[in-house]
């Protein structure tokens, strides 16, 4: 039985990592709460951009004396080793932290071994503490990077009942209704790159931009990237200054991927051929499908040329996830490995 403090503790931990998702590459993006010894929350602190205090220092900062017999709730275990910034294991240890709550094993083998140093400081130190909430939120995307050694891939796409991306005549904007709209625009806000290919920016002249609700921009623009040869015109809109771009005159998967080294967490929007071969590649971590109640007729597939011919060549997934967004449902899943 988890204490309760601690469930609200990893709750505000959580929620602070995943408000700065996307901004800290190539860190991860971490939460940190510190409880004092009478069970109040008194500081809460997420990872800031590179270059920037953790989360722990930063939460450490907001609870003051208060942190001293404490107790610390990570969303990843404290760092021990010195970058750009000291190690956070130590930074709790001077601070009095007497017990410290992660809930994933720092995978990489020059930051990790926080645990241990704690310990041998006389800190109490727990594993787990909501280990398959943060695996599946915040962290996904930087886990998958240092499992696989590659940016962690989500291949969005909206279509009607039929599996049509566009009409036969090519237009597609607007398939999903204004709620999944307004989804996928605080997801893009929470991204490091979005990759479309020179044939939707050349018939759909995108911004691919981040915008509020009130059409601004948000605070946080992911990279744009661009994929193939095709010369895009000057004032193309994704060639403005309101995010950053990068074009890649390639068609292949991996060194698109390569390109992406430091952003782990990249959104295919572009085309059907471009996540065909995606697809091919075996290079989708992730899919969400918003699937609008339209039916298209002779449009454009969402896919093609994925590298199958026949059923026993299938690419099947497993379903993560299924919600209701406003008139649309999104399907969120995932390869189905067995």
């Amino acid at each position: 039985m988890i204490a309760p403090e601690l469930t609200e503790a990893l709750q505000f931990a959580l929620d602070a990592a995943e408000a700065v998702r996307g901004t800290t590459s190539p860190n991860p993006p971490v939460g940190a709460t510190i409880v004092d010894a009478n069970g109040r929350i008194v500081g809460v602190g997420a990872t800031a951009p590179p270059g920037g205090p953790h989360a722990e220092v930063r939460a450490l900062a907001a609870a003051g004396d208060r942190a001293r017999g404490g107790t610390a709730v990570v969303t990843l275990e404290p760092c021990n080793h010195t970058g750009r910034t000291g190690p956070c294991a130590q930074a709790l240890i001077d601070a009095g932290i007497a017990t410290v709550h992660y809930a994933i094993a720092d995978p990489n083998p020059v930051a990790g071994g926080g645990a241990d140093t704690l310990r041998g400081a006389g800190v109490a130190v727990h594993e787990g503490l909501g280990a398959d909430s943060v695996a599946n939120s915040s962290l996904r995307t930087w886990l998958h990077r240092q499992r696989t050694g590659r940016p962690h891939v989500t291949w969005k796409y909206a279509a009607g009942l039929d599996g049509r991306s566009a009409a036969a005549d090519g237009t597609s904007q607007w398939i999903s209704g204004a709620d999944a709209r307004t989804r996928v625009h605080d997801e893009r806000s929470r991204l490091d790159a979005i990759v479309v290919g020179t044939g939707t920016v050349l018939a759909d002249d995108p911004w691919l931009t981040a915008r509020l609700p009130d059409g601004d921009l948000a605070p946080h623009q992911p990279l744009r990237v661009v994929v193939g040869f095709s010369d895009l015109p000057t004032d193309a809109r994704v060639l403005d200054d309101s995010a950053p771009t990068l074009v890649l005159r390639t068609h292949d998967v991996d060194e698109v991927l390569a390109a992406l080294a430091d952003h782990p967490d990249v959104l295919l929007e572009g085309g059907p051929r471009l996540a065909g071969a995606f697809l091919a590649a075996r290079r989708v971590d992730r899919i969400q499908a918003y699937i609008a109640p339209v039916v298209l007729g002779d449009g454009t597939a969402a896919v093609q040329d994925a590298g199958v011919t026949t059923i026993t060549e299938a690419l099947r997934f497993r379903r993560e996830r299924v919600e209701t967004v406003g008139a649309d449902v999104l399907m969120t899943l995932v390869p189905d490995r067995d």
